[in-house]
């Protein structure tokens, strides 16, 4: 029975880096080369990070890509790794246009390539905008195993290549993938990953990206699944790491016949042999690592975490500033950063007004007392009076320049001391435009932005019942979460004064803003006609402002932004009508 030893290598690449992303590739391949992997599997478009957006457009990153791949084939060869074969993702162009390519790389050389078929057009994904179909298939046959190659939703569409190989009868199928994280994705990615090995007949080896990329993130989660579906060997998510696993695989008794099909399912298949002899019998050395998924909460956790430092450390910053107000949002927010930087990175500014609470005050230094970060106190309150007096502001422009003085400030230290501002603010005061524009919404980045209020809430139990287990001081205040939330911006304000209670308001917005679902469906649900024609309008006239605010981490279905997108100029309005 022929044996291959595969490796998969869940790497965290970054857009537009060719040569730090090429330097990942030998690393990674003269580890695997070390454990005595025969091939290795790199995630989609590998090199070029991914996704590259509009740079695909342009010639000269696709032609540097190339480029990249041919030098990249002699490193692997330069150091030592020649005989692995390496298969790796990247940007191609032809005379059709733009393609997103996988190359496989042995022995110094660039011995196939094969290009995306399906082309995803849905949610985060604008494939169709910048890539052609490929319409053939590559089979390379390594120590007398056929293995094709199928790209991230090339598995997720049904018919395609996966049947093609299927027909074909290749032993291995290797999917590099880039698969953005949401909520329980492995719920559905696991089950799918099984049902296309069913398909093809063969074992699949699943390797998928992690790491931030601007307000996506990848939870890596890479599997190696069996023919008949059962999961051999499983990446722990959020990390770094190289799966290695020995696979058996069936004698077939075709393989001649298999070798002179050109053709299949409508695809132009390219077959080449870089060694057809089966390996010498050895003995597995490795046992299959299943790594344990994450549970909701960590899950949600992590992919935060990891989005925030990517970002951070991918743009250059080494350190991120963000106001302390002594509410929930701005507690996790930084506890965020905590955990993605370090508390040292972590700079808290309170900024009392005449409004603000004595406990704001006390929770806000709480806060900074627990994390163990900077903090200062920088009251406003002169600083608005000046407003105030001179424009003689009054109701809600009076409320509102506090704060866009906070902002001012905030920005202002930033180009002082060279921090990246964080926006605190959440999914639903996003939905509902509860936010002052160039207030509470400045920043380079917001690491809530796609998490509904009442999850944050849960968020900060779930961390601290962490840290108490771990017998570590809870990094939110207890009061910050116990206490109604307030922006302060005049006297005993709550936000519930403005907005229906957060359980209520979160119902509606799941069903609006990640169903959408119209009136009549919110109604039929059981919600109440005056408060959905409430939430509705709010979260409709809102659009200019969530189009001005700052990218944050995707963990939801549907996010504000790439998922999401609606015209800020739109009279269409659905409202009851009894």
């Amino acid at each position: 029975m022929p044996q291959l030893r595969i490796a998969s290598a869940q790497v965290n690449t970054c857009v537009g880096d060719l040569a730090g992303n090429a330097d990942l590739v030998v690393e990674h391949t003269r580890s695997a080369a070390a454990e005595g992997a025969h091939v290795v599997v790199f995630p989609e478009m590998t090199l070029t990070g991914y996704p590259v957006e509009d740079l695909a457009l342009r010639g000269a990153f696709a032609e540097a890509s190339r480029d990249a791949v041919g030098a990249l084939a002699t490193a692997v060869a330069d150091a030592g790794c020649g005989d692995v074969l390496v298969i790796v993702g990247y940007l191609d162009a032809d005379d059709v246009g733009p393609r997103n390519a996988v190359a496989a790389l042995h022995r110094g050389e660039v011995v196939a390539t094969q290009f995306k078929h399906h082309l995803p057009n849905y949610g985060v994904f604008d494939e169709r905008r910048y890539f052609k179909p490929g319409e053939e298939l590559s089979v390379l046959r390594l120590h007398g195993v056929d293995l094709g190659m199928v790209v991230c939703e090339d598995l997720w569409q049904d018919g395609g290549p996966v049947t093609a190989l299927g027909a074909l009868g290749v032993d291995l199928v290797l999917s590099p993938n880039a698969s953005p994280y949401e909520r329980a994705k492995d719920d559905v990615r696991l089950p799918l990953v099984a049902r296309r090995a069913a398909e093809a007949g063969a074992p699949i080896v699943y390797t998928n990206q992690v790491g931030g990329q601007d307000d996506l993130v990848f939870d890596g989660d890479s599997i190696v699944v069996a023919a008949d579906g059962t999961l051999l060997a499983r990446a722990p998510q959020f990390a770094e790491h190289l799966l290695v696993v020995d696979i058996d695989v069936p004698e077939r008794q075709d393989t001649a016949e298999r070798s002179r099909q050109d053709t299949v399912e409508g695809f132009s298949v390219r077959h080449r042999v870089l060694t057809d002899t089966p390996l010498d019998p050895y003995p597995p050395t490795h046992r299959p690592v299943v790594a344990e998924p994450l549970s909701d909460e960590a899950e949600v956790w992590s992919a935060l975490v990891v989005g925030l430092r990517d970002y951070v450390r991918k743009n250059g910053f080494r350190s991120v500033l963000l106001g302390f107000s002594g509410g929930i949002d701005s507690a996790v927010s930084a506890a965020l950063a905590a955990d993605a930087l370090g508390a040292d990175a972590v700079y808290g500014v309170s900024m009392p007004s005449r409004y603000s609470s004595e406990h704001s005050r006390s929770d806000a230094a709480d806060l900074a007392e627990r994390l163990g970060c900077h903090f200062r106190v920088e009251p406003v309150e002169d600083m608005v009076a000046t407003y105030v007096d001179q424009l003689h502001l009054t109701g809600l422009a009076e409320e509102n320049i506090q704060a866009r003085v906070r902002g001012m400030l905030l920005m202002a230290l930033s180009n002082l001391e060279g921090h990246l501002v964080l926006a605190t603010g959440n999914k639903t005061e996003l939905a509902v435009g509860y936010s002052t524009i160039y207030g509470d919404a400045v920043g380079g980045f917001a690491p809530i932005k796609d998490v509904f209020k009442t999850h944050v809430w849960e968020l900060a139990r779930w961390r601290n019942a962490e840290a108490e287990k771990r017998g570590q001081t809870p990094p939110i205040p207890p009061n910050s979460i116990s206490k109604p939330p307030s922006a302060e911006l005049r006297p005993g304000q709550l936000d519930t004064d403005s907005l229906p209670d957060y359980a209520l308001l979160d119902d509606i917005l799941d069903d609006y803003v990640e169903g959408d679902r119209g009136f009549a469906d919110l109604l039929a649900a059981g919600f109440d006609a005056e408060v959905v024609d409430r939430v509705v309008r709010m979260v409709d006239r809102a659009e200019y402002k969530r189009r001005q605010y700052p990218p944050g981490t995707k963990i939801t279905f549907k996010a504000f932004g790439r998922d999401r997108r609606l015209p800020m100029t739109n009279r269409w309005r659905e409202t009851h009508r009894p």
